[in-house]
């Protein structure tokens, strides 16, 4: 039975799109006016960002610069619409909802704080970046599943990428692929998922 299902957000709840082409150049364009305010090496946050790079400080900064940004009605978050009807429904059948995500856990709530599906962020019972470990390591998933006090065997895991699918199932969850361009994942939406 599954009592907890944890998610991704980037490729599973939110389209990729959204956070390549709107909040991460949202952040670059304000990150020269952050660091003269605040301080900090900004050819060291460009080059971060540059590279991808998941690191706690870039994530900080970056997530204080989009905060301000949704709190200006200049940003909304993008949910996908069947992402966000399966976590009403599920939430409403008792089953406990959270996010692992590469993203720091506060712009994981402004995400779902601020959607273009309304706020979603009641639904969660846990949000977990990767402070509480890599997502290709199956002992994050076992952290995860003991903070919500529920055993791996029944929870569900969603992602787009297989190496963190491939960990979440190392850590005895089950897990779903999903591909929203209808390849090779195990779903390509959130209404394809049977519990």
């Amino acid at each position: 039975m599954t009592k907890a299902i944890l998610t991704d957000i980037e490729g599973t709840t939110s389209s990729l799109s959204f956070v390549h082409d709107t909040l991460f150049p949202y952040a670059r364009a304000r990150l020269p006016a952050w660091v003269a305010e605040h301080g900090g090496d900004l050819a060291q946050l460009l080059a971060w960002m540059d590279a991808d790079a998941k690191v706690t400080e870039l994530k900080d900064v970056q997530g204080r610069i989009w905060a301000a940004g949704y709190a200006a009605g200049e940003l909304t978050g993008h949910v996908y619409p069947d992402a966000a009807e399966a976590l009403r429904r599920w939430h409403g059948d008792g089953i406990k909802l959270a996010v692992f995500s590469s993203g720091s856990v506060a712009a994981q709530k402004l995400i779902f704080g601020h959607s273009d599906q309304g706020d979603l962020s009641p639904l969660f019972s846990g949000w977990f970046d990767t402070t509480t470990g890599p997502k290709r390591e199956a002992l994050s998933y076992l952290m995860i599943a003991d903070a919500l006090g529920v055993s791996p065997a029944d929870m569900l895991f969603l992602s787009d990428i297989a190496a963190e699918n491939d960990a979440a199932k190392a850590a005895g969850m089950r897990a779903m692929l999903i591909d929203r361009e209808g390849g090779a994942g195990d779903i390509a939406s959130f209404a394809d998922i049977v519990l």
